[in-house]
């Protein structure tokens, strides 16, 4: 029996089509002498047609097996690691099983942390605090973690399935890119952020309406757990897209603001700690404050405050009014490269998201460890697209981060002592932190808002 089927025409070789586009089709290597030149190397290989297959690992076509069997190789190191706890000053899972197990005990009770100074996040952090409750039939610590793990693994798929065809920079960047920050992600609800974050920009970069809302949506919870993820609205395409996106986002807060007020109460307390925060050790400023310290220039000292071991004596409180200053600075152009970009792509969305938060971070009065998870989760959506300008900022991020997990834990007390070897490390780390920032904004005004 013929079938409409069998009658369809075979597609017949286009004899104009690119040599070199597939090897079964005419002109492939091997059955012409006329294939296309190979790319020149001679120019920088941030600017190669080869950077995006040679700089990064690549196992090929369908490497979701390997993509999965590295997962689970390098996360149970990670836990490994923490169960132990004993890698330099140890204690990176003091966090979850002290401080937030406290504050988990006085939600339950029906009330944000009163006067608890290291309690500085937004109201929808409880709800990551509260949510290992979720598994009662683990202990806090238990449940935090397995979740934490399973935010992770959601990160790994959702941009595994951004680049389907070819799993290689994206996924891979996130999968062995956040164990060089040994245990500390385990330990911190910002995988948890950074996946919110990962998601609304996968979801706000689609072709379909819905995406946009719950991209935008995504975006606003994140904002409440930990205000940064609003920044990934920041590249959105003018018109419907920013509307709907922004819109979500604003509703969004609005409706788990009005939730948790009503459930909770003291649920905008954490301001009043967050307006005190001083320079971090850890931070730009204080990598400044620790080199004129070494060499006997500035007579400050470290005192542990509001959680962290902060800088202080003369002239911390104008370092302090700089960063605030150059935040500033940074959120002005931002605004002024939204209003001159004339150039969107695919890419855009996610390269400005980057930008933006690496802008806000170097200009912040606090750089932990931790703030690495987000740089590397966007650093990896960025790489899902091949039309993105930020390769080269990416490579920055993986050295960065493996420095930042060796100046806490590993090397944490040279760090606070102000040696010459901790007060290097912290200065590499923040200088190629420093250089991504600079190096991120001139590609993304270069690509989308210099005119032709």
């Amino acid at each position: 029996m013929t079938t409409h089927r069998d009658r369809t025409p075979q597609p017949q070789p286009d004899p104009d089509a690119d040599p070199g586009a597939d090897p079964g089709a005419a002109g492939a290597p091997g059955t012409s002498a006329c294939a296309p030149a190979p790319p020149s190397l001679t120019g920088s290989p941030f600017e190669s047609d080869t950077f995006t297959s040679a700089t990064f690992v690549n196992v090929g076509r369908g490497p979701a097996l390997a993509l999965t069997v590295v997962w689970a190789v390098t996360r149970a190191g990670m836990l490994l690691l923490l169960l132990r706890d004993s890698l330099g000053v140890g204690g990176v899972g003091r966090e979850v099983y002290v401080l937030y197990q406290l504050w988990y005990r006085q939600f339950a009770q029906g009330t944000f942390p009163v006067d608890d100074v290291t309690w500085q996040y937004p109201p929808g952090a409880g709800l990551v605090i509260m949510s290992p409750g979720v598994l009662p039939w683990l202990t806090y610590f238990q449940a935090f973690v397995a979740l934490t793990l399973l935010a992770d693994a959601a990160v790994a798929l959702a941009l595994a399935r951004a680049d389907s065809d070819r799993v290689t920079h994206g996924a891979w960047v996130w999968v062995a890119g956040l164990p060089l920050l040994l245990h500390i992600p385990l330990a911190r609800y910002d995988v948890q952020v950074t996946a919110l974050a990962v998601l609304g920009l996968l979801a706000v970069t689609s072709r379909r309406a819905a995406g946009h809302l719950i991209g935008g949506a995504l975006a606003g919870l994140g904002a409440l757990v930990k205000v940064w993820p609003v920044l990934t609205l920041i590249g959105t395409p003018r018109g419907r897209t920013t509307r709907d996106a922004w819109i979500a986002a604003a509703t969004t807060v609005a409706a788990l603001l009005a939730i948790l007020a009503l459930c909770f109460s003291n649920s905008l307390g954490f301001l009043r700690q967050q307006g005190s925060r001083g320079i971090q050790i850890e931070s730009l400023g204080g990598t400044v404050l620790s080199l004129a310290r070494a060499a006997d220039l500035w007579p400050g000292t470290v005192q542990f405050r509001y959680g962290a071991y902060e800088y202080v004596g003369p002239y911390v409180s104008s370092v302090g009014r700089l960063a605030l200053l150059l935040t500033a600075l940074a959120f002005v152009w931002l605004l002024i490269w939204r209003l001159r970009a004339r150039t969107w792509t695919e890419a855009t969305p996610l390269d400005a998201a980057f930008a933006a938060v690496l802008l806000f971070t170097v200009t912040s009065r606090v750089i932990s460890p931790q703030y690495m998870i987000w740089l590397l989760g966007l650093a990896a959506v960025c790489l899902t697209s091949r039309r993105t300008v930020m390769r080269p900022v990416a490579l920055l991020i993986l050295p960065a981060a493996a420095l930042s997990s060796l100046a806490y834990p590993v090397l944490y007390d040279e760090v606070v002592a102000g040696t010459w070897q901790g007060v290097t490390v912290m200065a590499v780390r923040n200088t190629l932190l420093l250089a991504a920032a600079l190096l991120a904004a001139r590609r993304l005004w270069t690509a989308t808002a210099t005119k032709a």
